[in-house]
Order: C-alpha cells, then structure tokens, then sequence
C-alpha cells in the first residue's frame, strides 16, 4: 500500500507548476521528466501495473488503476511516434485484459477508476492512433459491450457514468476528422451506446416510481452534463438515433393521451408516461443542441423536423391541462428543449429554407420563423400565469426570455400580438409572480429583474424619444412607488408589505435600468426616479438597513443607476445631474455605511449576508462613480461639496471594520474591494496619502495578500494598485521589493507581465536595499554559480534607465522574462537550495 501511495504521489505530481485544477479531469497531461523516459519505454514497467491489479486484493487494486490513469496521460512529447504507438498497444492490450476478466470491477473503486481510464485513452491518444493499434476491433467491441452494460445498471455508480459518456463523446467528435484507412466501426457501436442510454433511462422511470428511490432528473446539474455528452454521441449515425427517438416518442405519448382520455387511470400509470416522456423531450433537445458538433445535412435538418414537431404537440396537449394538473419536471425539460431549439434555429445565420421549417410548415402550420417565435412566446406567457409560484420553471422561462431579447429575434418579436400585451399589461393581475402577497420570502423575486431586462430591451426597439410610451409602460411601477410613498407617511404601516412592495419594485427597475444602455432612454427613466423617488430609496435604507433582502436589492438598483454602462451618462457640460446622481449615492452609501458599523456582533456564519454583502455592494456603487468620468471632483471639492469626502470616509470606516481575512475569503467582497482600490490609487492618490497611517498599512497589507490570492483578477488588480501606489511613491519612500521579487523567483508567477510594472519602481525607490537583496541571493548559490547568478542580475538591469516612462518599463518586463528564465535553469540543479523566506527576511 505504501509502495502504491508512494508510486501514486510521484505520478500525480505537479512537475512544472501548472497548477491544474484537481476537480477537473478533462485534459490532464501528466508532464513525466525526460529523465524518467527510459522506465516508460521499458514495457516491463506498464506491465507491472497490469499484473499488480490481477494479483492483490479489491482493497488495494483501486490505487493500482489510479496509477495506470496517470501513465495513460503521460506528455506526447516524451515519446517519437514509433514510441508512443508501441506504448499504446501495451496500454491497450492491458486495458482488453482487465475487460475479459471483469470480476474486480465489481468493487465500485474499482470500477470508478477504469472508468477514468477508459476515458484518458481518447483524451490523451487521437482516434487516428487508437484504430492502428493491433486489437483495436476487438478492444472498441469490448469497451461498447461494457458501456451499454454500464448504462443499463443506472444506479450502480452513476457518477463513474460521466467517463464513459466523456469517452464516447470524444470519440464520436473525432469521426469526421480520421484520416487513417484501418476502420474506426463507431457506426457499429454508437448507436449502442446512444440506444443503451436511452431506453435506461426510461425505464427508471418505473423503478424509482416503484422503489422511492431518487430520481436523476432532481439532479439537473448531472443531467445536463449527461446531456451534453449525449448531444454529441446521438448525432453520430443519427439516423438511428432519430429513427430510436420517433419510435419510443410515439409509444410513450400515445399511450400517456389514452391514460388521459380514459376515466379509470391509475395516477401512477399517468407518472410513469410523463417521467418517459420527460427524458424524451430532455434528450430530443440536446441531440438538436449537438447539430453544432457535426455538419448538418438537409436530411438531418428534416429529422430535427420530425423530432420538434413531436415536442410541440406535446407541449399543445400538456398546456391544456394545466387549470387541472401540471408535471414540474416535464415542464422543465421543455425548456430545456426550447433553449437548445433557439440556438440552433433562430438567428441570423439560420437557413429559412431548412427542411426542419418545411417540416414544421406541414405538420403544424407554422410557415416561418415569426410564428416560431410566436409559438416561443406563447408558452413563455403560459408558464408565467400558471406557474408563476414555481420557482424553478418560473427562473428558466424568463431566462429563455431573456435569451429570446439579446439581438437578432428582437425586431421580429416586438411586432407579436403577445409582446405587445406583455408590453402593455406586466401586472400581476397577468403574471402571478409579480404579486408581492404570496412570495414565501423576498428573494423570490430574484426573476423579476430578468423579467423587466427582457421588457426593458423590447420596449427599446420603438421608443426612440417618445416620453408618453414611457410614461404609460411605467405606470404600473409609478402606482408601486406611490403605494410605499403613502406607507412611508404613516406612523403606522403594514411593514411586510411594505418590504415586498419595495424589494419587487426595485428589482424591477434594475433590469429597466441594465437594458436601458442608451442615453436618450436612460435620462428618460432618471428623470423619472428622481427627484421623485429617491428619497423613498433613503428612507427604506435607513428603516431596514439591518435587513440584508431589502438592503442589498436597493443599493443593487443604485450600483446600476451609477454605472457609465454604453456611455449613458455623459451629460452636457451645463447639466447637474451628474453631481446630483453623486450627491444620492454618497448620501446612500454614508447612510447604510453608518447604520451597518452600529449593528453589533454579527454571527460568523451569518457576518456575509447580514454585512458584507451590502458593503460589497457599496464598495461597486462607489467605484462605478469614480471610474464613471461624469462628475468632476476637482470642481466638485473647489466649491466646497463634502458628498465625495463623506462617501470616502464612509468607505474608510468600512474597510477597516472588515478583518484581512474576510477580504479574500468572500469572493464578491474581494473583487469589488481590489477594483475599487484599483480606480483610487489611479485618481485619488491624494486622498490615500492623507488616511491616517494605520490605514494605510491596512490598505498595503490587504495589497500584500492579495497579491498572493488564487484568483486572478484580484492578483492582478493588486499588481495595477501598487504600481498605482508605487508610482506615486517615486519621488517619495517605503517599498514592498522583496514580496514582489520573492513571487518572480520563487513561486509560480502567473501574471509575470503584471508584477514587473511596479517592480522597477520599487527597485529605484531603493536601490541600496536591492543591491542588499542581489548579493544575498548570489551568495547564497553553490561558488560555481555564483558568477552566473550575479550575471543575470547585471543583464536585468542593463538598458535600465532611472524613470518609470513607458519605454523604459517595457524594456524592464523584456529584461525581467529573460531574467526569471536564467535564474530557474541557474538554480535547477543546486545542491544547496534556497530557503526563500530566510533570505527575504
């Protein structure tokens, strides 16, 4: 066991830095050193593998196929053609082996691990290399037989399933590209494969009916990767596959009308048809959504025809029967199936001669694309007032929605009847999910503001300057904002629904305010808001400030409010407006900022959502105002108007209330902080300069670590801050040298064009301290290298001239590449080693 942990670790290990995310295992190459070669040409050793799997116990063998997982992805590069295919023959011959005596994989280790390596032959070999090897016929035989067995025991280790599928998949996508003569014979055995998967699926239908055992389809994120695969692995041979589809299709939904025609059906006899059904309509939409993998013929479009219309006609019978009865999941799926049928066949580049239009013009009468959409449209209203309560359903339909009203379609849907009445009537009157007395909890109402981003950019297409359009398509908010307005006056006040009545208000006109990106319609709706509106914004922050559902949708609306999205708020020189939009953000932020530092002790696990959540918040209102260039600030303090600096001091007092840790440790908070300090230290250094000390050691410390931080662009936006700061700096003194240096030498330095921009800066803040730190380096390499150590610090700083002008940063970042490369092939093979921290320190 030992011996195998030891084997397993040094094959897994991370050779030349990449870092590789662990969770994936797509394309993993395992970059085997070119000293190590030898043992991989040595058949013998690959051969061990396979024989320690056959000898030692169930327990121990699951280590043994991990290993073989690792050999199987060994670098290209370390073997000549000739080597690789010898290399791979072993490999396969191996694989034939363990597939003719299949009793072990009965252990689902075991069996998860073969899996994995089923999958890395196709990963790391090409079709083309696979079909040359001697036993190749047989081998894809045996690998087909064990799949389609695999599939059809569903509940045996469905999560080893994704390797399969991802073998298969791979292959199928490699079909048009082989240019070997020997025969590949996936059109023998996909079909299998696609039919295996298929036909077991439906019939868990009945068994998980039968047993109360879970049902796959609960777990959408696993039947979407299935899915996908599928996608890919249906279109090869898909005659077949269409032929399977219209067959099982046409059985499940003849028998699922007869069971609703007839008055003594068993409710779980109708459950069983709909779970069918359900996978059906799934799997049609993803096998149209893999049209994109393949050149389509008009053959195939003209099966997509034949598939859709099935779809279609069963959405006609299901709809009908929602006032009495609707099936979650079904519906589910004919979403799933609408959003791949948008992508494939609306659009621009969509011939509108396609046979799948002639088909869909002779079985339903729906000649062209502007009756698809019409048909889109229909069920999309439909969903909405019947399934307005669901969740769910209620996310994905406004999601296809707002698919629908991203470009092209949008000219086209605009003049439908259905638009139009959504246009005219978005009430809750007609969309129940729009009502604010029966949600269950206010972030229920997440989906309205895809809602109104739909309708916002539908109502753009024809509303050039026409301010009465507006004003008509608003009133249903103008009577919301009116309604809390009269609330607000009141000592006495329903509170619940006054924060349900605010929270979907305010969501609304988010997504209003995100589609309106033009600058005629967006003056339009903030001389609407304000000054009308805002103060009711004020109040609520200063009532619920405690409130994280109500807060945070708020300061949400006013972060977009801000935001230059397209331009939209350059106004005329003479204009106010943008000091007066600052004036309500700085009065917004200041207010929340000095309730939220009265709260208290906040639970640890509740110290995001209750906190930082809306300070996140803050922190992207205040930097879209800043990075916005629509107020001058210089004009602004010139007159004597505190907004900015009480906005900034609110910001300081915040930041300083928040713990280093929590800065990295919740993603949305560190991403809006960094950018912020990004835009600060650009155009506010002045301020910075003045914060007290502490301060400013907190802001260079949250730099420090967040140079370090995993995700890239708070690395990188600490990098543009320092340089930012350093640059300021140049003429002044302190330096953060070593840290910088310390990553470039020593660590895997990522975004190396990045850390080399404030590098020369810190280098000429103090140069005697990196004379200091160069001797201390040299010196502390074996006496042999030590010339060429000091050699390469020579050749860094050669050309450099003591200035941070362009030209002579860019021959810096020049200087430092060559530099991080000689210093690594220096260092390489030293004996001594470095302790980094000892010599940084």
């Amino acid at each position: 066991m030992q011996l195998l942990k030891l084997s397993h670790n040094c094959l897994n290990y991370d050779f030349i830095g990449t870092s590789t995310d662990e969770s994936s295992d797509d394309l993993c190459t395992v970059q085997i050193p070119t000293s190590w070669r030898s043992a991989f040409l040595d058949s013998s050793t690959l051969q061990l593998f396979f024989d320690l799997y056959h000898s030692i116990p169930p327990s121990l063998s699951p280590l043994v196929l991990s290993c073989l997982v690792q050999i199987a992805s060994v670098r290209r590069s370390l073997f000549n053609n000739a080597e690789r295919a010898k290399f791979l023959s072993h490999l396969v011959d191996g694989v034939k082996r363990i597939l003719e005596n299949p009793q072990s994989l009965s252990d689902p280790n075991n069996y998860h691990e073969f899996c994995r390596l089923l999958a890395r032959l196709k990963s790391n070999y090409q079709l083309g290399e696979l079909v040359k090897v001697e036993n190749y016929p047989e081998v894809i035989r045996l690998i087909a037989n064990f799949t389609v067995t695999s599939l059809q025991h569903w509940e045996f280790a469905p999560n080893s399933v994704h390797y399969l599928l991802s073998l298969w998949q791979r292959l199928a996508a490699s079909v048009p590209y082989v240019k070997a003569t020997e025969p590949h014979l996936l059109e023998t055995y996909t079909p299998e494969v696609t039919k295996a998967y298929i036909t077991s699926r439906l019939e868990s239908v009945c068994i998980i009916l039968r047993d109360g055992l879970e049902d796959p389809l609960d777990d959408a994120g696993l039947v979407q990767q299935q899915l996908d695969q599928l996608s890919t692995i249906g279109r090869c041979e898909y005659e077949k596959t269409c032929a399977l589809l219209v067959q099982l299709f046409d059985q499940s939904a003849q028998t699922y009308q007869e069971l609703l025609q007839s008055t003594n059906s068993s409710t779980i006899d109708i459950t069983v048809q709909e779970g069918r059904l359900t996978w059906l309509v799934y799997i049609i939409g993803a096998v149209i959504g893999g049209r994109v993998s393949f050149a389509s013929t008009d053959e195939q479009d003209a099966m997509d025809g034949e598939l859709v219309c099935r779809v279609l006609q069963l959405m006609n019978l299901t709809d009908s029967r929602l006032a009495q009865a609707g099936n979650e999941r079904l519906e589910l799926a004919m979403l799933s199936f609408f959003e791949q049928f948008r992508k494939i066949y609306i659009g621009d580049q969509v011939q509108k001669s396609s046979k799948l239009y002639r088909r869909l013009s002779e079985v339903l009468g729906l000649n062209d694309e502007t009756m698809v959409l019409s048909v889109f449209i229909g069920k999309i209203i439909t969903n909405l007032k019947y399934w307005g309560q669901c969740e769910p359903i209620t996310s994905k339909t406004l999601q296809l929605l707002n698919d629908l009203s991203i470009g092209y379609p949008l000219p086209k849907l605009v003049k439908l009847s259905a638009v139009q009445f959504m246009l005219n009537n978005h009430t809750s009157e007609h969309f129940s999910f729009l009502g604010v007395n029966n949600q269950s909890n206010l972030s229920d109402m997440r989906c309205r503001t895809t809602f109104y981003t739909a309708l916002g950019r539908l109502l753009m297409v024809d509303l050039g300057e026409d301010e009465d359009q507006f004003e008509q398509f608003m009133l249903p908010l103008t009577a919301a904002f009116e309604a809390v307005a009269q609330m607000f006056s009141t000592n006495t006040f329903n509170e619940q629904e006054a924060k349900r009545t605010l929270v979907g208000l305010v969501r609304d006109l988010r997504g209003i305010a995100f589609a309106f990106n033009a600058k005629t319609s967006f003056m339009m709706l903030f001389d609407w808001i304000y000054p009308a509106y805002m103060p009711i914004l004020q109040r609520a922050i200063e009532l619920w400030y405690h409130v994280p559902a109500c807060t945070t949708p708020v300061l949400k609306l006013m972060a977009e409010l801000v935001h230059n999205r397209s331009q939209r708020l350059q106004f005329d020189v003479s204009s106010p407006n943008g000091i007066l939009l600052f004036r309500e953000t700085s009065k917004m932020i200041t207010t929340y900022g000095n309730r939220i530092l009265t709260i208290g002790e906040v639970p640890k696990d509740q110290v995001y959502s209750v906190k930082l959540k809306g300070v996140s918040v803050c922190f992207s209102m205040l930097k879209a105002v800043l990075s916005g260039n629509y107020v001058n600030f210089g004009v602004f303090r010139l007159y004597g108007d505190d907004a900015l600096d009480n906005a900034l001091q609110t910001f300081i007092k915040l930041l300083l209330s928040i713990p280093h840790s929590d800065l990295l440790d919740y993603p949305k908070l560190s991403q809006s902080f960094y950018s912020l300090l990004e835009v600060l230290t650009q155009d506010h250094m002045n301020f910075i300069a003045s914060l007290e000390p502490h301060v400013v050691m907190y802001i260079l410390s949250s730099i420090s670590e967040g140079l370090t931080a995993l995700d890239t662009m708070v690395c990188t936006g600490c990098c543009s801050s320092l340089d930012h700061i350093v640059t300021y700096l140049f003429k002044q003194v302190t330096t953060m040298l070593s840290t910088v240096l310390n990553i470039i030498i020593f660590e895997d330095c990522r975004n190396q064009w990045s850390m080399s921009r404030p590098l020369l800066g810190l280098i000429l803040l103090n140069e005697k301290y990196f004379a200091d730190l160069r001797n201390s380096i040299v010196n502390s390499q074996p006496p042999e290298k030590q010339q060429a150590m000091h050699l390469c610090f020579e050749n860094l700083m050669e050309g450099i001239e003591r200035n941070l002008l362009t030209k002579n940063r860019d021959r810096f970042t020049q200087n430092l590449s060559v530099f991080r490369r000689e210093v690594n092939d220096s260092m390489k093979n030293s004996s001594y080693g470095v302790n980094s921290n000892d010599m940084m320190s």
